[in-house]
């Protein structure tokens, strides 16, 4: 799934909503029901979230580490039983107090008393001790003889629930599912009916599986051999969004059955699920669109399903619809079918073995253009009034899935690709096979009114998404874990796929920015590794995060320059083919590798030194003549000590690549893996600069130490010695450092002195980003007059670059960019005559009526400054309700969103974002203490589930670390800028 594309790391989903509001738990003892269906020995779970289910033994070892959660429930019942008898002792103190201070001798009953407690006592602790050892443990104690009391969960109705675990028992699994949907665009409820044919595994007298909102009405189940299908008792437990089917009599190991279900429920409000779109036709009337996002855990909100990524299967989807609209599934059509009057029946074809969050279907009003390619019809649908600005994505998916067939040496398995663009869609794309849906800002676009940011957007969204065909489709993770396998291939393949497809666009500099970012948040805390432990669904939706996408993405970059490109290539085909159709570990992909390097290398025992742990290195170079010495460490910002976690013995398996004056072409560069805390590399000859890390391609921050000095005076008088993402390289790392407290800012402002001779995208974006964070953190902390400073040393470094900007869309898609990035920002702060300009152009377009075009790059330049006055904002809400341009939209919405009047926004309807980006560009320039302790009692007043959210913990870093950095550098900021 490709995130929201603002940040190209945002992220769809609300990811506390279903835990913020959880009630008390019911609990049923089972030793006072004995009635109840028992349970395996292997059902049984200490859910920590929820407290649903507690296993009550006695132990005496120490527990490991996935024990702590069952230690907790022991300690809470510890702690019950001491507040029940603290009163007593409070009553029994042994020697009573007379007025005067003295202490009396205690009476012969509170002696006997007391006695008799410390008896008993000692006695537990002789028996508990003489026990058999016993654990809190998710399967009980096994020893025999040794009864324990069960308390199991309850289901709606009262009765026990036979499953306790998240995850779904292993017992049965589902081989095909015959799935009827019929969506009412009028009512906006839908109806269906499921069958699905199930193989057990282990004999059971139960049938666990997911449902979620659904009004299930009748369930079957039916033998292979059977002809009558017999009603069966379900039970629901809305907490894991489980129901189970209760057998009258032993489902046997080796046999299928067909279980048969039908249900309704209303189309979800949400951007999640099966769910409803309202939009305006070409004639200004409402309309519906239905449409699916099921990834990761909403498939079960529209039919009951084993909804686990390794629960793959078949599907033969049947949806009935208004004959006047469409329907797209996964599968191309088989037939279409007459119902009743105005409603029709469409058929798909079976598919093939997926998992359930890639089932998908679409239920609308829409157009299409259709091209055929190696025997796949891919075709482009948008609402009718959009049609017309499908031609570049077709012909971009075409382009790619011709690309990605020769690169994986594996076709396209299906017959059609159909891409959607919908009208109101949460996440950027998602990925579902043969059915690829796109919010219409990624899919679309206007040659008169899209810029060359938004070409380079569409193109990657749909690198991305057509990569997951293989990345994720045809091989999907085990487990949300691993969703790095799904994310963080398909951003490695949608930045390489565009370098090898369409080099003019220059994606590579992009990637190199995201990087940045990724590793900002690498650096904190509260990170996590890339490969994590997950179970609720919190947990899961936090993976969707900038590590699983473009970490994992930037690991996959390190491993390839290190392999080179064909033993990558090989490996990547390798793993394809020995798990098509089925799901894969990590290590299944460091095991592909390792068939390729065949010895010569070990890549799992290399890349789980990055997968399994958090953060990244930073290695110092130290240059002494010929030889080089190298160590590496942590790189962590260290926010609050006794929060923090140390692990500074960690070793990562760090590819170094480097290069010097002697050479500084890449076909010239180095190697050397440093696995240990240090080492020394020893050149041929003395040289007069190196330079670690080429192109950004490897996943760590350099320290030069002393040789920072010398790479300054190289960039002052030579600075295409480097290559542009070199430069872009020194410009993140010296401002990092400098962060961390182990360079002084004074060098890091030293460096980038060059600028004014700089003419490239990476590096002047790079400088302008670390400058404007400084600039919002003086802003936002009320250190106006010297932000104003910062920002008049921006103006002197880039003031004749921003001169230099014509106000069209003339020159290259990089010089484009640039052009848009500089403008953009040299009218947000009122710098140079951007302003005057842009007041021209947006007046000269209103007085128009809008009728005449402004050149796209700059639109959004003209229309952030036209919004500040009341007339141009009044003017550009009327032209976003009418605009047919997605792309304009797009441009139109920010600059309304970007006036300081608040009334305005408290009625203009902004659209939903998602937690993570909520909490990260609220709080992210905070820099005092009163806002830290803001931030933290806001979370924590709201529920302990949102208080201990990855992102808000994130957040809390961020702003510790914004305090920490005023502390160090806001007086030596005062002396460097004095001048100015």
């Amino acid at each position: 799934m490709e995130p929201f594309p603002s940040d190209r790391i945002q992220l769809p989903r609300n990811m506390i909503e279903n835990s913020m509001f959880e009630e008390e738990p019911d609990v049923v003892d089972l030793a006072k029901e004995p009635c109840l269906h028992p349970l395996e020995p292997d059902e049984v779970e200490y859910e920590p979230r929820s407290s649903r289910l507690l296993v009550r033994g006695l132990g005496e070892h120490e527990m490991d580490d996935d024990e702590e959660d069952y230690e907790s429930s022991a300690k809470l019942l510890g702690m019950s039983f001491m507040n029940r008898s603290s009163g007593v002792q409070n009553n029994m103190s042994v020697y009573r107090q007379n007025p005067n201070g003295s202490c009396s001798v205690p009476s012969t009953r509170t002696m006997v008393v007391c006695t008799v407690v410390f008896v008993i006592a000692f006695s537990l602790i002789v028996v508990l001790y003489l026990l058999p050892k016993c654990t809190f443990t998710k399967e009980g104690c096994h020893k025999k003889n040794h009864t324990m009391e069960l308390i199991y969960p309850l289901a709606t109705n009262g009765k026990v629930f036979p499953w306790a675990k998240m995850r779904l028992p292993p017992d049965v699994i589902p081989l095909h599912y015959d799935l009827v949907l019929q969506p009412n665009l009028t009512t906006l409820k839908f109806s269906g009916s499921v069958k699905i044919v199930v193989n057990i595994l282990h004999v059971t007298q139960k049938i666990v599986l997911h449902s979620s909102g659904l009004n299930i009405t009748k369930a079957t189940i039916t033998s292979a051999q059977g002809h009558q299908a017999e009603p069966v008792e379900f039970l629901e437990y809305p907490l894991h969004d489980q129901i189970a089917l209760m057998a009258p009599e032993a489902l046997l190991a080796g046999q299928n059955y067909t279980v048969n279900m039908e249900y309704s429920s209303n189309l979800s409000d949400t951007y999640y699920g099966f769910y409803k779109i309202s939009y305006k036709d070409e004639n200004s009337q409402q309309r519906w669109f239905a449409a699916t996002q099921f990834e990761p855990l909403a498939a079960r909100s529209a039919f009951p399903c084993f909804d686990e990524p390794s629960f793959k299967a078949t599907f033969l989807i049947k949806i009935k619809r208004d004959e006047k609209l469409s329907a797209l599934s996964n599968m191309p059509k088989k037939a279409t079918m007459p119902v009743t009057n105005g409603v029709v029946q469409d058929e798909f074809f079976v598919s093939l073995k997926m998992s359930t969050y890639l089932v998908a279907f679409v239920v609308a009003d829409l157009k299409n253009i259709s091209r055929e390619t190696n025997g796949t019809l891919v075709s482009v649908h948008a609402i009718p009034q959009h049609v017309n600005q499908v031609g570049y994505a077709l012909d971009t998916a075409v382009k790619l899935l011709e690309f990605y067939q020769k690169y994986f040496l594996m076709k396209y398995p299906l017959e059609k690709l159909d891409l959607v663009a919908i009208p109101d869609f949460q996440s950027g794309a998602m990925e579902n096979w043969g059915l690829i849906t796109f919010r219409e800002t990624t899919l679309l676009f206007d040659n008169n009114t899209s810029s060359a940011k938004d070409k380079k957007l569409v193109t990657a969204v749909i690198a991305h998404e057509l990569a997951h065909q293989w990345f994720g489709n045809l091989v999907t993770m085990e487990w949300w874990n691993d969703l790095w396998l799904n994310e963080g291939f398909a951003t490695f393949m949608e930045y390489f796929a565009m370098e090898e497809v369409f080099p003019e666009l220059h994606s590579d500099e992009d990637f190199l920015n995201l990087i940045f970012k990724a590793m900002m948040k690498d650096s904190l805390n509260s990170s996590h590794p890339v490969s994590s432990a997950v179970q609720s669904s919190e947990q899961i939706e936090e993976m969707f995060d900038a590590l699983s996408y473009i970490k994992g993405a930037s690991l996959l970059l390190m491993l390839k320059h290190y392999l080179t490109k064909d033993v990558f290539q090989a490996g990547i085909e390798v793993y394809l083919h020995n798990h098509n159709y089925r799901t894969a570990q990590s290590d299944d992909l460091w095991d592909s590798m390792n068939e390729i390097t065949n010895g010569t290398l070990d890549v799992k025992k290399m890349m789980k030194t990055w997968i399994v742990h958090k953060g990244f290195p930073l290695v110092t170079v130290v240059r002494k003549g010929k030889i080089i010495s190298v160590q590496q460490e942590k790189f962590l910002y260290r926010v609050e000590p006794e929060n923090w976690t140390s692990d500074a013995s960690y070793l990562w398996h760090i590819p170094l690549t480097y290069i010097t004056n002697r050479c500084n072409f890449t076909h010239c560069t180095n190697a050397y893996l440093l696995d240990q805390k240090s080492a020394v590399i020893e050149l041929p000859e003395e040289v007069e600069w190196i330079k670690f890390n080429v192109d950004m391609n490897g996943y760590y921050i350099v320290h030069y130490a002393e040789d920072w000095k010398i790479l300054i005076d190289l960039l002052k008088k030579n600075h295409t010695a480097l290559s542009p993402k070199d430069r872009a390289n020194l410009i993140n790392n010296i401002f990092n450092l400098a962060r961390l407290g182990r360079e002084s800012l004074e060098k890091a402002f030293e460096l980038i002195d060059y600028l004014n001779k700089e003419n490239c995208t990476a590096p002047l974006t790079q400088a302008l980003f670390q400058l404007s964070l400084i600039y919002n953190l003086l802003d936002k902390k009320g250190e106006q007059q010297l932000a104003g400073r910062v920002m008049r040393r921006i103006e002197h470094l880039l003031g004749d670059k921003i001169d230099q900007q014509h106000w069209t869309d003339d020159g290259t898609l990089s010089e484009r960019e640039l052009r848009s990035t500089l403008l953009a920002f040299a009218c947000t702060h009122d710098i140079r005559n951007c302003r005057t300009t842009a007041t021209e152009m947006f007046e000269t377009w209103m007085k128009s009526n809008g009728t005449i075009s402004l050149p796209s790059d700059v639109m959004k330049a003209i229309f952030a400054v036209g919004a500040k006055s009341n007339d141009g904002w009044e003017f550009l809400l009327k032209m976003y309700s009418s605009s047919v341009s997605e792309a304009e939209k797009s441009k139109m919405i920010k600059a309304l969103a970007s006036t300081e009047d608040a009334r305005k926004l408290i009625w203009f309807h902004l659209g939903s974002y998602t937690i993570q980006n909520i909490i990260s560009w609220s709080t992210s320039q905070f820099a005092t203490k009163a806002h830290l302790l803001e931030v933290k009692s806001f979370f924590e007043s709201k529920s302990e589930e949102s208080s201990q959210l990855r992102c808000v913990k994130e957040a809390i870093d961020t702003i510790q670390l914004n305090i920490q950095w005023m502390e160090r550098n806001l007086a030596k900021l005062q002396e460097l800028l004095w001048y100015i």
